[in-house]
C-alpha cells in the first residue's frame, strides 16, 4: 500500500436495507377514526348535491318502446325469380324478412322524414316540427335549413333513439327518449310509420323495375317468336314432302322446337308481367307492430336512486383518501440524513472492490 493511499478498515460495513414504511390494520383503524368526521361529512355533500340534481337541475327522460318485426309478404317472388333467371339480381319475399331495420330506424332518411313531422307538446306549444323542437325552438335560426337539418339528425341520432335486435326471433326494440312522454310516444309512431312507407316505396320501387325489365323482354322475345315463325313458315313452304329426308325432318324439328320455346317463354313473361302491375299499385303492410308504443309513466332518466348511491360510496372514497392524505407520516429530515451517510458508506465499499489490487489493503 502506497502513503497516499486512504487506509480503509478492515471491518466490513453491516449491508443496509431500505424498510419501507408499513402500515397495520391498527394504524388504519387508528387514522379512520381521527378522521371520521371528513369521511362521514364528504358523502353527506356529495349526495345533498346529487339529490338536488336530479330534482332541480336534471332534466327529466321518458322512453316510449316499442317492438316490431318483418312481414312475410313480399308480394313479388314469382316476378323476381323469373327477372333473376335473366341475369337481374332482387330480393325474394324471404330476403325481405332480413333486412337491417336497425341500420333503416337510424338512417338520415328516416330521420329527415321524422324532423318534418310536427307535434303537440307542452313545453313547446301545439303543431311544432321536431327539427324546430330539437334546435332554434321559438326563437330565429342563426344558421340556414340545410345546416340545422344535420344538427338535429345528429342530435336524433345519438340521443332520441336507441333500436335493438334479438337475434334468435328476429325482434327489434325500438326505444325513444323525449323530454315529455306523450312526444316519445308520438315520435316512435311516427317511426314506425315512415319505416312500412319506407319499405312500400322500395318494393314499388323494385316492381317497376321488374315490370320495366318484363316490358323490354316480351317485346324481344315477341320479335324473336315471330322471326321464327316466319322461318318454320317458309321451311314448310318450300319443303312440302320431307318424310324421306332425315336432313330435312331435323331441321323441321329444330325449328318447331325454337318456336314452343320461344312461345312458352312469351306466356310465362305475359303473365308475370300482368302479376308485376298488379304488385305495384298494391298496398300492404310490411312492418308487424308486436308492441305499439305506449305513454310511459315514469322517465327513465335520471335513476335517481342509483346516482346518489353511486355519488354516495365515491364520496366515501374521497373521505378516506383525504383522511389519509391529512395523515401521510412526514418523514424526519435527521433520519433522511443518517440514511444517505450510509448509502455513501456502502458505495465506497463496493467502489473499493473494483479497484486495482495494488491499492487494495494487503
Amino acid at each position: 500500500m502506497t502513503d497516499n493511499q486512504p487506509e480503509i478498515p478492515n471491518k466490513e460495513l453491516q449491508p443496509y436495507y431500505f424498510e419501507e414504511n408499513t402500515m397495520s390494520f391498527t394504524d388504519i383503524l387508528l387514522v379512520l377514526a381521527r378522521n371520521i368526521k371528513v369521511i362521514l361529512i364528504t358523502p353527506t355533500i356529495f349526495c345533498i348535491l346529487t339529490i338536488i340534481y336530479v330534482l332541480f337541475i336534471a332534466d327529466p327522460v321518458y322512453t316510449s318502446t316499442s317492438k316490431i318485426m318483418s312481414s312475410s309478404g313480399g308480394g313479388i317472388t314469382q316476378a323476381v325469380g323469373l327477372a333473376a333467371q335473366f341475369g337481374i339480381n332482387l330480393s325474394t319475399g324471404k330476403e325481405e324478412q332480413q333486412w337491417a331495420y336497425a341500420e333503416i330506424l337510424q338512417s338520415r332518411t328516416l330521420s329527415r322524414a321524422i324532423l318534418k313531422r310536427k307535434y303537440d307538446t307542452e313545453e313547446f306549444g301545439p303543431q311544432k316540427s321536431l327539427l324546430q323542437i330539437l334546435t332554434y325552438i321559438d326563437d330565429e335560426p342563426e344558421f340556414g335549413r340545410d345546416t340545422l337539418e344535420i344538427m338535429a339528425v345528429q342530435i336524433f341520432l345519438d340521443e332520441m333513439i336507441d333500436v335493438s335486435e334479438n337475434i334468435k326471433t328476429a325482434i327489434y326494440t325500438v326505444d325513444i327518449h323525449a323530454s315529455e312522454p306523450r312526444l316519445a310516444t308520438e315520435i316512435n309512431k311516427a317511426l314506425l310509420e315512415e319505416l312500412d312507407t319506407h319499405q312500400q316505396e322500395f318494393n314499388r320501387a323494385k316492381a317497376s323495375k321488374t315490370r320495366k325489365f318484363i316490358e323490354e323482354r316480351i317485346i324481344d322475345t315477341e320479335k324473336e317468336l315471330i322471326t321464327s315463325e316466319e322461318t318454320l313458315k317458309n321451311f314448310m313452304v318450300r319443303n312440302r314432302r320431307i318424310e324421306n329426308s332425315p336432313l330435312l325432318l331435323l331441321e323441321q324439328q329444330r325449328l318447331t322446337r325454337e318456336v314452343t320455346v320461344l312461345t312458352s317463354v312469351f306466356t310465362t313473361l305475359k303473365q308475370q308481367y300482368e302479376t308485376t302491375k298488379i304488385e305495384e299499385v298494391k298496398e300492404s303492410d310490411y312492418v308487424v307492430i308486436l308492441d305499439p308504443p305506449e305513454v310511459p309513466l315514469f322517465p327513465n332518466k335520471p335513476k335517481k336512486a342509483l346516482l346518489v348511491i353511486i355519488f354516495g360510496v365515491l364520496g366515501i372514497f374521497l373521505g378516506m383518501a383525504i383522511g389519509f392524505v391529512k395523515e401521510y407520516p412526514k418523514v424526519n429530515k435527521r433520519e433522511e440524513n443518517e440514511k444517505m451517510n450510509k448509502a455513501k458508506s456502502i458505495l465506497v465499499r463496493n467502489i473499493s472492490d473494483f479497484l486495482p489490487w495494488q491499492f487494495k489493503k494487503k
